[in-house]
């Protein structure tokens, strides 16, 4: 038997329709007793369940309750939101409301901090 170099192999399999690389796949399967697919299936799993978050990827910021320093709640609501000075003043008059839609946890985290150092009550749902 004349032996086949990798060259060779590379050369068919450059020049194989996906029929016949099929056919080769599945030879192989049976004959070793190996399945090409399970590899990259269980890969794959595994590369899910370690990329999912444990909680939600975002939230929504509700401003529940101004405080006593509602001037300072409207300053730092411009900030976040990029209002005008009247319709900042009208959101935090409206308290409890949504001040900030689908934030990622990391950034409703920052605006709550900043909520909260001006004197105001910040949930997240």
């Amino acid at each position: 038997m004349a032996k086949i170099t990798n060259e060779d192999i590379l050369a068919y399999l450059d020049d194989a329709t996906i029929l016949e690389l099929n056919d080769l796949v599945k030879a192989i399967e049976e004959k070793f007793g190996v399945t090409a697919a399970a590899p990259v299936a269980v890969a794959a799993v595994a590369a899910e369940e370690d990329a999912a978050p444990e909680g939600p990827t975002s939230v929504n910021v509700v401003l529940a309750a101004i405080g006593d320093s509602k001037v300072a709640v409207i300053k730092v609501v411009r900030e976040i939101t990029g209002l005008g000075l009247v319709d900042a003043k009208g959101l935090v008059d409206k308290a409890p409301g949504v001040i900030k839609e689908n934030v990622p946890v990391a950034e409703a985290e920052e605006i709550k901090k900043k909520l909260m150092d001006a004197g105001a009550t910040v949930e997240f749902k």
